[in-house]
């Protein structure tokens, strides 16, 4: 379990959301699981990082 804090700057904006495969092979992270994670429905959508659209 993980607990996550985030510091914002402004409001929720969902159209600037964006999210990155867990899994990445380009990311290359040995999360050493011993079963399938359980993703949301959003993280189930996460793009590859190479693909990841850029912001100015």
């Amino acid at each position: 379990m993980a607990e996550v804090l985030y510091k914002t700057t402004g409001y929720y904006a969902p159209q600037h959301e964006r999210c990155i495969l867990w899994n990445d092979p380009d990311l290359a992270i040995d999360w050493t699981l011993t079963a399938p994670p359980i993703l949301s429905a959003k993280d189930q959508t996460g793009q590859p990082l190479k693909t990841a659209e850029l912001f100015p």
